[in-house]
């Protein structure tokens, strides 16, 4: 998670945009973070920002199994 922001309850209406070779990054993130079965997704949730602000944002991320969810990224501010 990045020091950015920090994600409020749960991440909701998760859908899988790629999965293993057909993620760009796939090299970069095996390289970084070692083999997994790698898959880039994206959700809504409530975040709050140093600033004490909370807002409603979608978030892209990659996650594999046993390694976590790595290089959470704001893709767009919805309210």
């Amino acid at each position: 998670m990045t020091e950015e922001f920090q994600i409020i309850g749960k991440i909701e209406s998760v859908t899988t945009i790629g999965v293993g070779n057909r993620i760009r990054e796939i090299a970069r993130l095996r390289k970084v973070y070692g083999k997994g079965r790698w898959r880039k997704l994206k959700g809504i949730a409530l975040v709050m920002f140093r600033d004490g602000t909370i807002r409603s944002v979608e978030l892209l991320w990659y996650e594999a199994h046993g390694i976590g969810r790595k290089k959470l990224k704001i893709k767009k501010y919805l309210d």
